[in-house]
């Protein structure tokens, strides 16, 4: 069994006399200093191992260390590692992002975080529309900065108002803890249709963009019912608004297809991405089509840079991740060990009562820890932080430390890793279910 030994603990206590709290919480809660990663595994200051299925939050995609982005790194760094003048390196990251991207989206502006590449995003909506409000989901999330912290959907923002005028929230497809308390697919996908009431009765219908996860990440890697985006999307058009996909975390194959929107056949206006494409490093994106970013005055120099986005570093990084993600299959490979971890999921939840749900799309999977099936009332926080402990013991770190567990694996993860761990969290699941009674 792993615990944080002397040396973790030691560098932790360091760190912790002068980090100010607030910083993330898996870190937090594990006490753990790590020493380096290889593939999908870490080890810690002490030389203990972990398969890792949180990834830095799914930025990961290319795993730890790997050999060419390691080496496409040291390379850059020994030549150019900051300004905005044009590198080799950005031109052919551009170039391959452009060869990925759904039809007549091939204009790409760089930043290097998601608040800041949606607040951009959410700018070119108002400059290509003439319109200034927005609309969101409950669930959603596209960070934490005064521009966008309206559009949450969670009481993640309360007490941190006022917040920008015009953005409006509704429910999301969430299937499983449906919002409007109706089953689908006898609803009819009520939630898409929702958003027509919430324009017509809450807004002052002006409405430049719609902005959706084609997946919800934060909110529990919630998957919704084929036709939900489809439906925004058309109510988009209605509204004479665009439709913007935040693709941060389900982008560049996460979900066993190059992009979460692709699972439902849509194209929007603007997707915004970073996380997976960067590898770790700080890198995100605006990406829209020709017509649109040639609008004024986002089009004017300077008006939608950033001193940051672009730099040599962050456009060798993003070549070198993406550059893997193709040459090694990882879309592909994505889906297959996705639906062997679905798989196991499944059986885990016929096995364990106080799993209430478990889903999921390629490498992006969620479970559902609750008291009773019935009732839906999750787990408390005291039992699934005692089931995080227990999966570090045994040699896994993963989210599940909420009630709403995400799982998300490097995308190079292969089966025999995958099940692993899946059979770790099932051994520390049965021990808190012994632990605290569940059943």
């Amino acid at each position: 069994m792993r615990e944080p030994g002397p040396r973790s603990k030691e560098i932790v206590e360091r760190e912790r006399r002068h980090a100010a709290a607030g910083g993330q919480g898996f870190a937090l809660y594990a006490g753990l200093a790590m020493a380096r990663g290889h593939g999908c595994t870490l080890v810690d200051e002490d030389g203990q191992e972990y398969i890792d299925f949180i990834a830095g939050i799914t930025i990961g995609s290319v795993g730890h260390c790997h050999p060419h982005y390691v080496e496409a790194l040291k390379k850059q760094l020994e030549k150019l590692t900051f300004g905005s003048f044009t590198t080799e390196a950005r031109a052919r990251f551009l170039e391959l992002v452009a060869s990925v991207t759904p039809e007549g989206l091939t204009r790409i502006q760089m930043f290097s975080g998601g608040a800041e590449t949606v607040e951009a995003a959410l700018r070119l909506a108002k400059v290509a529309t003439g319109k200034d409000e927005v609309i969101g989901f409950w669930g959603g999330f596209h960070g934490k900065t005064g521009g966008v912290l309206g559009l949450l959907g969670s009481d993640f923002k309360h007490h941190l108002g006022p917040f920008m005028p015009g953005q409006y929230s509704t429910p999301y497809a969430d299937c499983y803890r449906c919002p409007l308390k109706l089953t689908y697919p006898a609803c009819g996908i009520a939630c898409a249709e929702f958003v027509r009431d919430v324009i017509r009765f809450q807004t002052g219908g002006e409405i430049a963009a719609i902005i959706v996860e084609p997946m919800q990440g934060t909110a529990g890697n919630i998957i919704p019912p084929e036709g939900f985006l489809r439906a925004i999307q058309q109510i988009a058009k209605e509204a004479g608004a665009l439709l913007i996909c935040d693709e941060m975390i389900t982008g560049f194959g996460r979900t066993g297809a190059m992009w979460g929107s692709d699972h439902d056949r849509v194209v929007p206006d603007v997707m915004t991405v970073g996380k997976g494409v960067g590898g770790g490093f700080p890198l995100s994106a605006v990406i829209s089509t020709d017509d649109l970013t040639s609008r004024k005055p986002w089009s004017n120099p300077s008006a939608s840079s950033s001193s940051y986005g672009g730099n040599p570093l962050a456009s060798a990084a993003g070549l070198a991740a993406l550059e893997i993600i193709l040459t090694e299959d990882l879309v592909k490979n994505a889906e297959r060990v996705g639906a062997v971890m679905l798989t196991r999921l499944e059986a885990m939840k016929e096995k364990h009562r106080c799993v209430g749900e478990v889903r999921g799309r390629g490498l992006m999977l969620g479970m559902e820890l609750v008291k009773d099936r019935r009732t839906k009332e999750p787990l408390g926080k005291d039992v699934t932080q005692a089931l995080y402990k227990e999966c570090l013991r045994r040699g896994l770190a993963a989210m599940t430390y909420s009630p709403t567990v995400r799982i998300n694996p490097p995308l190079i993860i292969r089966e025999d890793a995958a099940l692993n761990g899946l059979a770790i969290l099932d051994e520390a699941l049965g021990t808190i279910v012994r632990d605290f009674r569940l059943q």
